[in-house]
């Protein structure tokens, strides 16, 4: 009787197992209409050492597998695609990849997605000068021309020239209908843009063509994890306007805008101060949405794996303009070992918006 109780109470115990690992789901859409946009944020800790590339390429491979899964429709990234971008020797502590690899990989990886999903990248403060925006010379341009990716491609309004007279994707505004005919404008911003580029996008905002648009700015520097806007840093480039002032310039005085996407912030290797949120209303009294979110301390820190792949998935659920937010790490998910590690469900990992 003893063996037999033992023996029940041992396969209670794998039953519980198997069911817990059966009951992680995968991301699925809430209901019939729905669609997706996936954000990832700064990727440079990915491609500054070799041993981590593998887990970005991870992260833009199940992206492509779940394109039609989870009805995705776009995939935005809010700057830092690299750590140094013009390096030639690294020191092997913050990488062991040279700028022209770190490029190659970043580009490679989201190439993938190319004639398969259009892609929005901003550029960050570590994607210009030599390590971290000593000028803003940046090699972005020959890794992402505006012709690398014909869906992207397909989706630009206008670009605007960048600090050496050339028009690039460093400032480049988008015009996309979703699978309801709802129009969205973004504007995908250089790092800490100037003030001719406020202009510029605040110029297109106000076209009578895009009164009815929900407008997107992404941008790397904006937010930090208390929910104020930056106001300064300390880099060496001139006429750099950090989040404060691309609320008053550009963001606040637009009718349209609703929603500013950024990265850039790591206070701590905690999750939580490397994510934040603002509620503000623009000109029009509308709510504009602030969101930052950043995940390269997880996994290790600045020297880790580069964020443990986290990702976000923007979920729009159709006629009730609400977007549901999802912190998901497909890195996790992959094993059943760590499956239970691939969901956040915090409060600031997992909310809904109305706009």
């Amino acid at each position: 009787m003893f063996r037999k109780w033992i023996l029940f109470l041992l396969l209670a115990g794998v039953t519980s197992w198997v069911n817990s690992q059966q009951y992680i789901p995968a991301p699925e859409l809430s209901g019939a209409g729905a669609y997706t946009w996936v954000w990832l944020p700064d990727p440079q800790t990915y491609h500054k050492f070799g041993r981590n590339q593998p887990l970005f390429e991870t992260m833009i491979q199940w992206i492509k597998d779940q394109r039609q899964k989870l009805n995705i429709q776009l995939v935005l990234c809010t700057g830092d695609l690299v750590e140094q971008n013009n390096i030639l020797q690294p020191d092997s502590l913050n990488g062991d990849q040279t700028s022209l690899e770190q490029w190659r990989s970043v580009s490679a990886a989201f190439n993938k997605l190319n004639g398969v999903l259009p892609y929005i990248l901003c550029t960050g403060n570590h994607d210009y000068g030599i390590k971290s925006a000593e000028n803003r010379y940046s090699q972005f341009n020959s890794f992402f021309p505006p012709q690398g990716n014909p869906l992207t491609q397909s989706l630009l309004v206008e670009m605007a020239p960048n600090a050496a007279e050339v028009k690039t994707l460093e400032n480049a505004c988008y015009e996309w209908k979703s699978p309801h005919g709802e129009p969205f404008l973004f504007f995908s911003l250089e790092f800490a843009p100037r003030k001719e580029i406020l202009a510029w996008a605040k110029a297109v905002a106000a076209r009578p063509a895009y009164r009815q648009h929900t407008g997107i700015v992404i941008t790397h520097s904006y937010l930090n994890s208390t929910g104020k806007r930056i106001e300064k840093e300390h880099y060496a480039i001139t006429d750099a306007n950090y989040g404060e002032a691309i609320y008053q310039e550009l963001v606040q005085p637009a009718t349209n805008i609703r929603f500013v996407l950024s990265g850039h912030i790591g206070n701590s290797d905690e999750h939580k101060d490397q994510v934040g949120y603002r509620l503000d209303t623009n000109a029009a009294k509308k709510e504009i949405h602030q969101i930052v979110f950043n995940a390269q301390r997880e996994g290790g820190g600045w020297h880790g794996n580069g964020g443990d792949g986290w990702l976000r998935i923007l979920e729009f659920l159709p006629g009730k303009r609400t977007i549901q937010v999802y912190t998901f790490s497909p890195f996790f998910y992959i094993s059943p070992a760590t499956r239970h590690l691939s969901w956040r469900k915090e409060s600031y990992d997992q909310f809904s918006l109305k706009y």
